[in-house]
């Protein structure tokens, strides 16, 4: 069997035909193309929010902000306050012990691919930035 080229052109001359390997992935719900392991980008990837993420976000520094202000004294009460379940404003309050790096690769839309909101909340983030790190990427 003979192996494929990348590039084959017509015995004419007329034609080419470029193989690109690649692969197709679900990354947060929507459809990526990934190129194979070892391949050299050929242009800087473009920042993409994520938008889920960001909102998650945000409203972590807020309410944290909140919280230390004294406008709620729990997280309990911030809960109530919202009218969400105090677990669920916890695993959204622990994103604001990502470190700065991070927080701000979330912002400018640079986090990885492998980023993505619900396992952030259901493994929990390493209090550790450094652990953080080797983690997320």
């Amino acid at each position: 069997m003979k192996p494929e080229r990348a590039i084959d052109v017509s015995t004419d001359g007329q034609t080419m035909t470029i193989r690109v390997p690649l692969k197709l992935r679900r990354i947060g719900g929507r459809k990526r193309v990934v190129s194979p392991p070892g391949a050299t980008a050929w242009m800087p990837p473009r920042p993409e929010i994520n938008s889920p993420l960001l909102h998650a976000l945000v409203r972590a520094f807020h309410w944290q902000s909140l919280l230390d202000d004294g406008h709620h004294a729990s997280v309990n009460e911030l809960a109530k306050t919202h009218g969400m379940n105090a677990s669920y404003v916890a695993a959204i309050l622990r994103l604001t012990l990502l470190a700065p790096d991070i927080v701000e690769a979330i912002l400018d839309g640079r986090q990885p691919p492998t980023i993505q909101l619900q396992p952030l909340m259901r493994s929990g983030i390493p209090v550790a930035w450094e652990e953080q790190r080797g983690a997320l990427n």
